[in-house]
C-alpha cells in the first residue's frame, strides 16, 4: 500500500508510514487508541449511563469549586450598599471593586492557560483555590478601602487559575452529547453560585450584624475544595477522550497565531464578551437599581437592600436552573439537523434578552413584580449561552491548545466585558447624577415661588429634597443600565456571524485529530510488527 497522503499540518508532525495491506483504519475521530487493546475505550459511542463513578466524582468536584467560585465573586454585590457606607465611597469607586478583581483575573488567565496546557492541572487548581480563599478571608479584615481593593485583586488571581483549566478537564473526559451535558452541569453553577452569593452575603451580614462576615463563608468551603482537588480529583491525559492524547504541544506564540486564524473562536469570544459585559453589570448593579426603584413606590420607604438582594439572588438561581440546561438541551436536540445551532441559540438568547432588560429598567419604579418578571425572562435567555460558548471553544480548538484558548477568551471577555462594565456603569451613573442634580436643583426654587405656603414648613421641604435625591439616583442608574441592552444586540450579531464559520472550523479540528489518531494507530501496528519479526528472527 502506498504512503498515506496526509494534509500538511504546520504545527504538528505526522509521520508518513508505509502500511501493509489489510491494516484497518480508525474511522472515528474520537476513538481512543492505546497500545494495549484490552484497555481501549470507545468514548464517542458512550451514553450517560456508562460514565464511571470516578468521572462523576471528578465532575462533581469541578462543579462544587465553580459554585463557590461564583458565590465568592458575587457575595460582595449582595452587601454593596453596606460596603459603600463603611468606606464612604460613590458608585464609581464601588464599581472599581469588581473591576480590580476582574482585571487581575483576566491578566493572569492567559498565564494559567499556558501552564494548564503543559503542567499538572490538579496542582495549579489547588494553588488557585487556596490563594483566593486566603485573600478573601484576609480582605474581610481590611479597614482601608485601597487595601481592600488590593485583596480583591488577589482573589482574581486565584480564581483565574481554576476557571481556565476546569473546562478542559471535562473535555478530556467526554465527547459529543455527554460532554455537552457535563458542561451544562458545570456552567449550571454560574447563575446558581451567583444567586447564592447574593443570599449568603446579605443573610450572613444581617445575622452577624456586620457585612465582613458575609465574606468569611466561602473561604471555609474553599479549604474543603483544596483537599478534594489534591486527594480525590483525577487529572486525565490531554485529548484522552478524542484519541488525541499523543499530540505534542507547540510554542505559546504558535498557539496564539493559530487561534487568531480561527474565526469561530474569535467571533464566539466577541459574543461571549458581550455576555460577560451584561452579566457583570446586572449582577453588580441589579439589586441596588431595583432597591432604588422600590423606594420611589408609595409605601415602600422601609425597604432594605438585603431583602432585595435575597430576592434577586433567588431569581438569578432559578433563571440559571432553567436557562443553562435549556440551552444545552436545545443544542443537543437540534445539532444533528442544524450543525451550526449552538451560535444561533446564543444569538437568539441575547437578542430576546435585550428588550426584557429594557422593560425591567422601565418598570422598576412602578411595579416591582413586573420588573422582577422581566429580569427573570431576560436572565433566562442570557443563561442559554453559558455552556454553549464553552462547547464551541472545545470543538473548534485542538486539545493541546484548549487551556490557552480558555485563558485568551477569559482575558478578552473580562477586559472588554465584566471587568469594565461595573466601573463604566458606575461612572455613567455618577456623571448623570450630577447632570440631573444640576437641572433638578432649580425645581424647589420654582415650586417655592408657586407655592410659598409649602416652604414655610422645613420638614416638608426636607422630605421633598430627599425624594428628589432618590429620583435622581434612580434615573441616573437607570439610564446607565440601558447600555446593556445595546451590548446584548451587538453580541447577538457576533454569534450570528459565528454560525457562518463554525461548521468549517469544527471539521478542520476533527480532521486533524482523526489523522493524528490514524497515524498513531498505524505507527503502533508497524512497531508491533517489527518487534514480532525481530523476535522470530
Amino acid at each position: 500500500m502506498p504512503a498515506q497522503n496526509l494534509d500538511k499540518q504546520p504545527n504538528y508532525t505526522l509521520k508518513l508510514l508505509n502500511m501493509e495491506p489489510g491494516i484497518p483504519q480508525n474511522r472515528s475521530h474520537q476513538h481512543l487508541v492505546n497500545n494495549e487493546e484490552s484497555a481501549e475505550v470507545d468514548y464517542s459511542n458512550r451514553n450517560i449511563r456508562e460514565v464511571t463513578m470516578r468521572e462523576w466524582i471528578t465532575v462533581i468536584i469541578l462543579c462544587f469549586v465553580n459554585l463557590i467560585n461564583y458565590m465568592d465573586r458575587f457575595t460582595l454585590a449582595g452587601i454593596l450598599t453596606d460596603v459603600q457606607k463603611y468606606y464612604d465611597i460613590q458608585d464609581s469607586e464601588a464599581g472599581l471593586l469588581q473591576t480590580a478583581f476582574v482585571l487581575s483575573y483576566m491578566i493572569f488567565a492567559p498565564l494559567f492557560g499556558y501552564l494548564g496546557d503543559r503542567y499538572s492541572r490538579r496542582i495549579i487548581m489547588a494553588f488557585g483555590v487556596f490563594l483566593w480563599s486566603l485573600t478573601t478571608l484576609m480582605g474581610s479584615f481590611m479597614s482601608n478601602f485601597w487595601l481592600f481593593i488590593l485583596f480583591r485583586a488577589l482573589v482574581g488571581i486565584g480564581e483565574a487559575s481554576y476557571s481556565t483549566i476546569a473546562p478542559t478537564i471535562i473535555s478530556d473526559l467526554f465527547v459529543k452529547d455527554i460532554r455537552s451535558k457535563m458542561l451544562a452541569l458545570f456552567y449550571f453553577a454560574i447563575p446558581v453560585g451567583s444567586g447564592l452569593g447574593y443570599i449568603v452575603g446579605s443573610e450572613t451580614a444581617q445575622i452577624a450584624g456586620s457585612w465582613q462576615w458575609g465574606l468569611r463563608v466561602t473561604p471555609v468551603l474553599g479549604a474543603i475544595a483544596v483537599l478534594l482537588i489534591l486527594f480525590v480529583l483525577k487529572d486525565p491525559q490531554r485529548g484522552q477522550s478524542e484519541g488525541a492524547h499523543h499530540l505534542s504541544t507547540t510554542s505559546w506564540l504558535e498557539d496564539l497565531k493559530d487561534l487568531g486564524k480561527n474565526p469561530s473562536f474569535i467571533l464566539s469570544t466577541a459574543g461571549f464578551t458581550c455576555v460577560a459585559f451584561v452579566a457583570g453589570a446586572l449582577a453588580w448593579w441589579g439589586p441596588k437599581f431595583i432597591y432604588l426603584g422600590i423606594k420611589l413606590q408609595p409605601g415602600s420607604k422601609d425597604i432594605q437592600l438585603n431583602d432585595v438582594s435575597y430576592k434577586f439572588g433567588i431569581l438569578a438561581m432559578v433563571s440559571g436552573l432553567l436557562g443553562v440546561p435549556a440551552g444545552s438541551f436545545l443544542a443537543q436536540m437540534l445539532r444533528n439537523e442544524y450543525p451550526n445551532i449552538d451560535p444561533l441559540i446564543c444569538a437568539v438568547g441575547l437578542i430576546v434578552s435585550s428588550p426584557m432588560i429594557f422593560f425591567a429598567c422601565i418598570t422598576a419604579a412602578t411595579s416591582t413584580v413586573t420588573c422582577f418578571i422581566f429580569v427573570f425572562v431576560g436572565e433566562l435567555f442570557l443563561n442559554l449561552t453559558w455552556s454553549l460558548v464553552a462547547d464551541i471553544l472545545l470543538y473548534v480548538v485542538v486539545p493541546t491548545r484548549r487551556s490557552t484558548a480558555e485563558g485568551f477568551q477569559l482575558l478578552v471577555s473580562h477586559a472588554l466585558g465584566d471587568a469594565g462594565s461595573p466601573y463604566l456603569i458606575g461612572i455613567i451613573s455618577d456623571a448623570l447624577r450630577i447632570a440631573l442634580g444640576g437641572s433638578a436643583s432649580a425645581v424647589p426654587v420654582d415650586l417655592s415661588e408657586l407655592t410659598p405656603s409649602i416652604t414655610n414648613t422645613s420638614v416638608v421641604n426636607l422630605v421633598g429634597v430627599l425624594e428628589n435625591e432618590d429620583t435622581i439616583n434612580f434615573r441616573a442608574l437607570q439610564y446607565a443600565l440601558f447600555t446593556t441592552c445595546f451590548v446584548e444586540v451587538l453580541g447577538g450579531v457576533f454569534f450570528l456571524i459565528t454560525a457562518i464559520y463554525i461548521i468549517r472550523d469544527r471539521a478542520k479540528v476533527d480532521r486533524l485529530i482523526k489523522e493524528a489518531a490514524d497515524n498513531e494507530r498505524a505507527s503502533n501496528v508497524v512497531a508491533n510488527e517489527t518487534e514480532r519479526r525481530t523476535l522470530m528472527s
